[in-house]
C-alpha cells in the first residue's frame, strides 16, 4: 500500500501492505501499515488517493466509487468530487455499483488507518477511492501517466493496497527454494526479491518478476500504476529513492499444510 507525503525537506510516497483476509484479523499487517502511515504529515495533506486491486468483480480498467462518503468507527471521509470529475472525463474508468464497493475489502481496510492518521485535520481532507483492474502492461503505463501530475504534488499521499505473498494450499500457491531453508524463509527470499525490484522503481522488472515467480500479490497492478507513475515524474526530471521501512508475515511455514500472508511498508523520497 502506498502513501504519499512531503516534510519541508523532502517528499515522501509510503507503501503499505495490508491484509486482503479480512477473517486472519489486523494485528501483524496493522503494526506493519503503521510504518508508513507514521510518515504521514496531516498539516499539509489535502487529498489522498486511495488504490485498491479488484478482488470480487472482473475489470479491464480502474472505477470510481458512486458514494458521496465513506464511513468509518472514527468520522466519515469524504471523496472528492472535483477530482472524480476530472478522472470521469478522461473515459478511462468505469462506475463500481454500491453493491461491489461494499464487497470489496482492498480499499475499505485502508480507511481508518486514514482516518486516524489525519485525525488531526478531518476536516481539511478529502479521499479519491480507485478500484484498480486486472490491467496490462499499457493499461498500467496509461493510468500511471495520469495519476503522475497528482503523485507529483506535495498535499496528494497515494495509498495503494496490497499484501505481497500468499503462501499455502488454500491460496494455490507453494513455490519453495530449498536453499533458503525452511518454508517461511523462502517465501521471504521470494519477497524481498520483488520488494528490491521495487526500490529500483522500475515497473518491467517488477512485471517479470511476476511472469517469472507468479508471486501472488494481490495488489500488483495499483503497485503497477504507480510505479508507472513515478517513471512518468522521473522523465521529467524528478530525483527519487525509495526504501522499505518493515516487513512481515502472518505466520511462518514450515511444512505444506501451514499457509501465511506477507507485508511490507516503505517509503519513497523526492529529492
Amino acid at each position: 500500500n502506498i502513501c504519499a507525503q512531503v516534510c519541508r525537506e523532502c517528499k515522501f510516497r509510503i507503501w503499505t501492505s495490508i491484509l486482503v483476509k479480512a477473517r486472519l484479523g489486523p494485528r501483524t499487517d496493522g503494526s506493519c501499515a503503521a510504518h508508513a502511515y507514521k510518515q504521514v504529515d496531516p498539516s499539509i495533506t489535502r487529498r489522498i488517493f486511495i488504490l485498491g486491486p479488484s478482488h470480487h468483480v472482473p475489470l479491464s480498467r480502474c472505477a470510481l466509487s458512486s458514494v458521496d462518503i465513506y464511513r468509518t468507527p472514527l468520522y466519515d471521509l469524504r471523496i472528492d468530487q472535483k477530482i472524480y470529475g476530472e478522472l470521469w472525463k478522461t473515459g478511462m474508468f468505469e462506475r463500481m455499483s454500491l453493491q461491489t464497493d461494499e464487497d470489496e475489502h482492498s480499499i475499505e481496510m485502508h480507511l481508518p488507518y486514514t482516518a486516524k492518521a489525519m485525525e488531526s485535520h478531518k476536516d481539511e481532507f478529502t479521499i479519491i477511492p480507485v478500484l484498480v483492474g486486472a490491467l496490462s502492461e499499457s493499461k498500467e503505463q496509461e493510468f500511471g501517466k495520469l495519476f503522475s501530475k497528482y503523485l507529483a504534488a506535495p498535499s496528494n499521499p497515494f495509498v495503494v493496497s496490497s499484501d505481497f505473498c500468499h503462501w499455502g494450499q488454500r491460496f494455490r500457491y507453494s513455490y519453495y527454494d530449498e536453499s533458503q531453508g525452511e518454508i517461511y524463509r523462502s517465501i521471504e527470499h521470494l519477497d524481498k526479491m520483488g520488494m528490491s525490484i521495487i526500490e529500483q522503481l522500475d515497473p518491467v522488472s517488477f512485471s517479470n518478476y511476476l511472469k517469472k515467480y507468479h508471486d501472488t500479490i494481490c495488489g500488483r497492478h495499483p503497485i503497477g500504476v504507480l510505479l508507472n507513475a513515478i517513471t512518468e515524474l522521473q522523465k521529467n526530471g524528478m530525483n527519487m529513492s525509495f526504501s522499505f521501512l518493515n516487513y512481515a508475515q502472518s505466520s511462518q511455514c514450515r511444512n505444506w499444510q501451514d499457509s501465511s500472508v506477507s507485508y511490507a511498508a516503505g517509503a519513497l523520497t523526492v529529492h
